[in-house]
């Protein structure tokens, strides 16, 4: 492994409304989210190089306990935040421009336009790596359009889902598969 690191910036929010409003078409069962454990070991695989997960949370009430564990266990670093706004895209923000600071690469898991400029920023230092995970028919355009930035779905890359998605997408005729239709 090599001495720099990635950081793994979590908008679970984002990922969990995307799935159930433009997915699903309603709220996912359990069984139905990503497997969080499987975003890591890949992020790491791919990279090749040590992942710091930084999974971030808004609580309007109570802690979320058990999922706070879950997270811990699988060897993330839970963020939970409360207060006024977009308390999570103002923390994912600020941890964006403090990584300007830091010789690392940085995944970014949402589709939200709203951290374009954070990823333009981190885009102007060449040696670092950039990586933007989720639903690749969902993705922001401002996004795709950072320099460098590379692509990984969520489904299709990272394996994250233990069944198949009812996802429709632009298929590459070399990926084509009738017997996925018929």
């Amino acid at each position: 492994m090599a001495d720099r690191s990635t950081y793994l910036l979590v908008d679970g929010e984002n990922i969990d409304a995307t799935l159930g409003v433009s997915v699903l078409g309603r709220r996912p069962q359990p069984e139905e989210r990503p497997r969080w454990n499987k975003l890591l070991e890949y992020t790491e695989a791919a990279w090749d190089q040590p992942v710091k997960g930084l999974f971030f949370l808004a609580v309007a009430g109570d802690l979320p306990a058990s999922f706070v564990q879950a997270l811990l266990a699988m060897g993330y670093r839970p963020v939970p935040l409360r207060g006024e706004g977009k308390v999570v895209d103002i923390a994912i923000q600020r941890t964006a421009e403090a990584l300007l600071e830091r010789d690392a690469d940085v995944m970014l898991v949402s589709h939200d336009n709203d951290f374009t400029p954070q990823m333009q920023d981190l885009a102007q230092d060449e040696g670092r790596r950039l990586g933007i995970v989720g639903f690749g028919e969902f993705m922001a355009n401002g996004l795709r359009d950072v320099p460098g930035m590379e692509f990984f779905d969520l489904e299709y890359d990272i394996a994250a889902f233990k069944s198949r998605l009812p996802r429709v997408r632009v298929i590459e005729i070399d990926e084509f598969d009738p017997f996925e239709f018929i």
